[in-house]
This record gives C-alpha cells, structure tokens and sequence, in this order.
C-alpha cells in the first residue's frame, strides 16, 4: 500500500495496526553520530500514550519503545533505525460488531472500497495508533534539530468546541502547557474545556477543536521552491494527521480581510540581524523561513466513533441503527499535541538537511 513514507532525505516509514502484534516505523537518513537511545524516544511516547487522564481513552498501552536498529553505543549509526512498539492492551472483540458494518465519518467504508478486505478491529490501519510511530521519528528528529539548531516547537490546544482561546501566543506563558490534563496554557480556559469534554464523555458524544503550534528559532533559508515550500509540507503534514480537516498559517483566512498595506511584513534591523516588524506571513515568506516564529493552527474533527446510536449502512447495503463500542477518546485534542510537533520537527529535520545542498 503506497503513501505510507513521509519525507525526502530525512525520510520515516510506518507500519501495523490498531490491534496487530506491533506498530513501528523505520527512519532513513538520519545521520550518524547523534546521541541517541530508547529514552529519548519514550517520554515523547509518554505525552501520546492512551490511559494517560480521565479525557482520554482508557486503552492501556506503556507504548514501551525499543531500538531494533541504526545505533550502537548510543550513537545512530547514520543506516536505518528502526523502532517497535507491542501493542499489548487489545479488546478486539468489541469491534466484531463493525465486520459487516461502517461507522458514520470514518474509514471502515472507504477502505473497505478500496481494498476489499480491511481490519476492522480498532479501525486497523486508519486507527491514530498509528501516530505512535510518528512521535518515536519526531523525537529522533527533535534530538537531531537540537544539535545543529536552537528551534524549538510548542505545540497547545486554543480551542476545544465553542471555547476559544483568543490570546495570542506571544502573550502567553507556553510553559504552562504541559501543567493540566488538556494542553492549554491558560488554566481558566483549561478548566472551561476539560470540563465541557467530561459532559460530552458522559453524554457518549465527542468534541473538537483547533492545536496552535509555534516554531520558534528557525534559521533562515529552510523550504523549497513552488511545489516544496515550507508552508506546503507544514499542511501535508498536518493535514495527514488522521481527524485533521483544516491547516492555517500566519494570517490564514483573517488575513484576506486586510488590505497589503497592512498586511505586509516591513523589514526592520533590529540586533544586528534582519527582523520584520509584523509577522502576518507567519514566518515563510515565497515558502521559505525568514527567520521569525512559524506560527500555525490545525483543525480537529470531533472523534467519528461515539457511543450514540448512529443510523448507517452494512455491507449488503442495508440501512442500519449502529451502537459503537470499544474504548475512545472523546476528543482527540489533548493527545495530538505530540503528533503535531513531532510531524513540525519531521518537516524541519528533512529541510534542514536539504538546505545544505542549496549553496557552497
């Protein structure tokens, strides 16, 4: 099945299922000689794992990593490395009921579609447990960008449903991100959300909302001429995140109320480096860095599985009341802070290896 790599040089290839023996990726071209072990990898792992609070799923997994490959006395190695995580905590047979049948807005009937024969058990291959594969290639790249960079990307949610968080990210403290069960650096708007997903919880209903990234520190120069800009490969990133709908960058969509008068970045030299006075381009100007903060925003889908009755379809093409079972998150928002920057830091780590080929 194709569409399962991500990246040019710096390149990450997944593989399993929600309920198979093992999810796992295999990441190419990282270089050698980049301080590395299995620790680095399990506290990004540890941010994503389900269990983790009482607004999450209840699947319990310790998503423990192990290296299979591509380093050696705790040094990569610069050939593949290859990570496994066991999946240990499987009810499959709470998704036997979903053999024949399809769950509104989910992949159950377009794989089914397109492959004529699908694992339906935990939503197989479409399942987020996928992601976990993601974040061990993101923490490798985190480790690497660490060392030739000073980025540093912060992911948190801004809004869960009708609770916005309006502030903008400047004027917020990104330290306290990590300090409440929901990834909001406001502790009254995180008290509102977390609130407001323990009432759909307890109604079988699930919630969505917007993740803000930021990018801070980014050297100039990363990105791509017309088809590989940095913008381009930020959306494909976020938008192959499973339950993503929408990706906006600087401005986005507000920025087309502006005139260009003032919406342009005028350039300004501030500590001796070239700065811009406003940053609606958040950051990527003709797609590539200028240097200021990344800044963008990613739209979450209220989870497809809930534990309503749905009318649907089964695979006779008959009209049925379907009623899911299994264990979901209500809202997916908290637990996909670490997919969205360990997809950022993927982004980053493959530009910043194809930049050294732009100049002698």
């Amino acid at each position: 099945m194709a569409g399962n790599s991500f990246g040019s040089v710096f390149k990450l290839t997944s593989f399993g299922e929600s309920h198979g023996k093992a999810v796992g990726m295999v990441l190419d071209g990282c270089p050698a000689g980049i301080t590395l072990c299995e620790a680095d990898i399990q506290v990004e792992l540890n941010r994503r794992r389900p269990g983790q609070s009482t607004i999450t799923t209840q699947r319990k997994e310790a998503d423990e990593v192990q290296i299979l490959s591509g380093v050696f006395e705790g040094l990569s190695l610069g050939t593949p490395i290859a990570v496994l995580i066991h999946n240990h905590d499987q009810e499959s047979k709470d998704y036997s009921h979903l053999k024949d049948a399809f769950r509104p807005s989910h992949a159950d009937f377009t794989y089914q579609e397109k492959y004529g024969h699908r694992d339906y058990r935990g939503g197989g291959r479409a399942s987020a447990r996928e992601t976990v594969a993601r974040v061990a290639a993101g923490a490798i790249a985190k480790k690497y960008l660490s060392l030739s960079t000073s980025i540093k990307t912060r992911a948190y949610v801004s809004s869960i449903a009708h609770v916005d968080l309006e502030t903008k990210y400047t004027e917020l403290n990104l330290d306290l991100i990590e300090s409440n069960l929901v990834r909001c650096p406001d502790p009254e708007k995180a008290a509102a959300m977390i609130a407001l997903i323990e009432e759909s919880k307890a109604k079988g209903d699930s919630l969505g909302g917007i993740i803000s990234c930021v990018i801070e520190n980014c050297p100039i120069g990363l990105g791509e001429p017309v088809f590989d800009k940095l913008e381009a490969q930020l959306a494909k990133a976020m938008l192959s995140i499973p339950a993503v709908k929408g990706f906006s960058i600087g401005s986005g969509f507000e920025g087309t109320k502006l005139k260009g008068s003032e919406h342009n970045d005028a350039f300004e030299i501030k500590e001796g480096r070239v700065h811009t006075k406003t940053n609606h381009s958040g950051g990527i100007q003709g797609g590539i860095s200028n240097g200021m903060d990344i800044y963008f925003e990613v739209a979450f889908k209220p989870t497809a599985t809930i534990m309503q009755k749905q009318e649907s379809i089964d695979s006779a093409w008959q009209e049925i009341s379907l009623e899911a079972k299994g264990r979901h998150d209500p809202c997916v928002l908290p637990r996909a802070i670490p997919i969205v920057e360990a997809m950022a830091n993927l982004v980053l780590a493959d530009n910043l290896l194809l930049s050294k080929l732009s100049k002698l």
